[in-house]
């Protein structure tokens, strides 16, 4: 009996292949992203940790302005720090002759004796530099790469205001850099950014810092609270310029790269649960129309022996056939994209190994979840139909009671075609079926919307970052703070048309058990290249006193407008205070704070300030102004405007195209899946109906009409739907992946609801139309003698 049964299921596969397949596909998205993100949040882990271990990456950093070495000892004394390793950092201006703009870099000193105890850099090329040779470094590896600068090459750099000529010995790679940003900048740019080097001696010798430190890393012992240690190394660190210690967490390549693990995260969590939706309505309806067809097959066989338990296990391993195809489907299309993303991701974190090895369990989870979903789908429809006694399940099923409604009153005032009138009786005399329908087109839509608002999205940000806010075309970075009479100087430069100033000064905030490290900055009332802006991009108002923090570090402390918090200047004057929450506001990028140029001087007690200045320069003067820039001793890096836009848009553009072809295909898979699926429902239900229609005298079209048309009519009511349902994933989104260094805005544009909406009614028009030829082939006398 099994075997009949099992030869019976073969046969139904292949007999409803395309039905089936629309279904797989569907489920196979969801199966896709589940092993797509945690596959590759998995392998960028792994690769992560084991260079952590490997590279004895620190627990805990901290720089400061200058210590003497016999502070070590009591920095080593501290319960629960394992390893200290100290050493000296300095800012950089690079002098390269195939770029006229100053390339800035750090400069990390290299230990006497042998590798760091901590972040020791992996050398990928050539040898570590001499500790006898004061002009040997080694470069960060793809900085070397991307200006060509082999071992034996040498280049200028000015550093702490003096020109060196420098040698390369060797290529870097560094736990510190895997993610590497240079001041001001938003992504990693090999070209202008770089790490170099050199011997601890020769960078002592030059930044004045014989016998000191202005940097340390720590790690700690198993158990031992990172809090505790915090504390105790800034209160030895505050009485020589210490600006607050952090843990991996406030350590910025980490903290990007967190953030990317983060977002893989919440995209498996987000997007999958809505194709295991869509596939469980789909398995109801094939096999709910299914068993219908088969009633008097299933009555039979109960009449001859089979028992309901094998019937309704027979159509539950059709459910689990369908299951089966999209987690093969799903698990194969996930290795194939997250090997290619893995190697995406290559050029945005550099690990000397990212290999795309997931582990097992996101396999596990999806083939388990899929099995649920397609028998969860078809557990109604069996159960219902299994349990008829043989002779109720071999009559045939009672008509449907037909009678005037109002739908019918409503279609006669109308006017409407006859042919009009049968869809919408179709409609209204099945609604769990329409609504189906309703659901799977609107989830499609959704889906696509989600998709194209990060356009929107990134559109915004270019806008208010790089025209609204920050107006300025190149930010001069000074190695240390000044008065605002250094404007001048800066005015006189080549091609400055407009000098501005701004003062930032690290600090701690305090709310409660809550604290940040961050910034504070001096707004000036008056900023005209530098500016705040609001939720409607318009230019915010400073308020006189007061804090105004943007909105997603207020809620990252538990604070709202009026609330009080404690701020801990990190530098001079090294007080605390307790302020006022006056405003908050939208900061897509960065997490500073804010506050009056005015009140916070007078809460330091100090003339104005300047350790950052923006410039609006004639373009024609660029490479006069990169040149003065070079030689300028107070000058530690620049930023470059509109390079960072260039660079912004190029990634962001090319990342989101290929995720957006991915989602799109994914939307219109679900539309094809619900489409498909439905009209050949309605053409095998309705094929003694659309033949008598023949016979009557309607035309191909008109009856083909009445095949199609309610669903083209179900596909445009859910429209609006799916744009309610579009916006509210997007806003989860949104939510998911705003982190504690990006915050995305939500914002959809009419371009974007047209955009899904045109592909939605496109991709239902090409699959209600793929059935409408199968209605031209249907044999009229075959189907007027299959009526029920």
């Amino acid at each position: 009996m099994v075997a009949a049964l099992d030869r019976k299921l073969l046969r139904d596969l292949l007999r409803l292949w395309a039905q089936v397949l629309a279904i797989a596909m569907v489920l196979a998205c969801g199966v896709m992203v589940l092993v797509l993100a945690n596959g590759t949040r998995a392998s960028l882990d792994l690769s992560r940790q084991s260079y952590y271990e490997d590279q004895r990456f620190a627990d805990i950093f901290a720089t400061l302005t200058r210590a003497p070495e016999t502070l070590l000892p009591e920095i080593a004394a501290i319960p629960g720090v394992a390893r200290i390793a100290p050493r000296i950092e300095s800012a950089a201006i690079v002098d390269l002759p195939k770029m006229a703009e100053p390339v800035s870099a750090q400069v990390i000193s290299l230990p006497a004796s042998g590798a760091p105890v901590l972040n020791a850099p992996l050398l990928r090329a050539g040898r570590m530099p001499s500790p006898l040779k004061a002009g040997e470094v080694a470069l960060y590896a793809p900085f070397a790469e991307t200006h060509g600068l082999m071992p034996g090459d040498r280049f200028d750099a000015v550093i702490e205001g003096q020109r060196r000529t420098l040698t390369v010995t060797g290529h870097l790679l560094s736990p510190e850099h895997i993610y590497t940003i240079g001041p001001g900048a938003m992504m990693p740019d090999d070209s202008r950014f770089g790490v170099i080097w050199m011997g601890q001696e020769a960078l002592a010798a030059a930044a004045d810092m014989d016998g000191a430190f202005n940097a340390i890393s720590l790690s700690l012992t198993r158990g031992a609270r990172e809090e505790a240690v915090i504390d105790a190394l800034d209160h030895l660190l505050a009485p020589y310029g210490g600006a607050g210690a952090s843990g991996r967490d406030g350590q910025i390549s980490h903290a990007f790269l967190q953030s990317e693990l983060e977002q893989l995260g919440a995209m498996a969590l987000v997007i999958p649960p809505i194709f295991l939706a869509v596939s469980a309505f789909l398995v109801n309806m094939v096999l709910g129309r299914l068993i219908a067809l088969e009633r008097q097959q299933i009555g039979l066989l109960k009449a001859v022996g089979y028992t309901t338990r094998s019937i309704g296990w027979h159509y539950l391993k059709l459910s689990l056939g369908i299951g089966a195809i999209g987690i093969v489907i799903g698990w194969v299309a996930g290795i194939e994209l997250g090997r290619a993303m893995t190697r995406l991701y290559t050029d945005f974190f550099r690990l000397p190994v990212l290999i795309y090895a997931p582990s097992a369990w996101p396999f596990v989870l999806s083939a388990a979840l899929a099995m649920l979903t397609v028998v969860a789908g078809a557990w109604r429809a069996v159960g219902a139909s299994v349990r008829l006694p043989p002779a109720v399940a071999m009559s045939p099923p009672a008509p449907p009671s037909f009678r005037r409604g109002m739908t019918d009153r409503i279609g006669a005032a109308l006017g409407l075609r006859q042919t009009t009138m049968m869809i919408l009786r179709g409609v209204t005399r099945w609604p769990g079926r329409a609504a189906i329908t309703l659901f799977g087109v609107a989830a499609s839509i959704s889906v696509l919307i989600a998709s194209y608002f990060t356009f929107d999205a990134m559109a915004l940000m270019v806008d208010e970052i790089f025209f609204r806010a920050n107006r300025q075309h190149v930010t001069l970075i000074l190695s240390q703070s000044q008065t605002e009479a250094v404007l001048e100087d800066a005015a006189h430069l080549p091609g400055v048309l407009m000098a501005e100033g701004t003062y930032s000064l690290p600090v701690r905030l305090i709310a409660g058990p809550k604290e940040e490290l961050t910034s504070l900055t001096a707004h000036k009332p008056d900023a005209t290249l530098s500016r705040l802006i609001d939720s409607d991009s318009q230019p915010v108002t400073m308020p006189a006193h007061g804090v105004v923090l943007p909105e997603g570090l207020a809620a990252k402390l538990g604070l709202s407008p009026g609330d009080m918090l404690r701020v801990e200047a990190l530098a001079p004057p090294r007080e605390t205070w307790d302020l006022p929450l006056s405003a908050t506001i939208r900061q897509t990028v960065g997490q500073e704070a804010y506050m009056s140029a005015p009140a916070l001087y007078a809460l330091m007690r100090r003339a104005p300030q300047v350790n950052r200045i923006h410039l609006r320069v004639d373009a024609a003067q660029y490479p006069a102004l990169f040149e003065a820039a070079k030689s300028t001793p107070q000058i530690a890096g620049i930023t470059v405007w509109t390079a960072i836009r260039t660079q912004f848009e190029a990634t962001i553009n090319e990342n989101l195209t290929i995720s957006t072809v991915i989602y799109a295909a994914l939307g219109m898979l679900i539309t094809l899946g619900v489409i498909y699926n439905a009209a050949r429902i309605q053409l095998s239900e309705r094929a003694h109906e659309l033949a008598s229609l023949r016979v009557l005298g309607f035309r191909r079209s008109e009856v083909g009409y009445v095949l199609i048309g309610e669903l083209i009519g179900l596909t445009f009511l859910a429209i609006p739907l799916g744009w309610l349902a579009g916006y509210g994933f997007a806003a989860l989104v949104t939510q998911a992946f705003t982190t504690d260094i990006v915050s995305l805005p939500l914002v959809v544009s009419r371009a974007t609801y047209t955009k899904a909406s045109l592909i939605v009614l496109a991709t239902a028009i090409g699959a209600a139309l793929l059935v409408r030829r199968r209605l031209d082939h249907i044999d009229i006398v075959q189907a007027l003698k299959a009526r029920d």
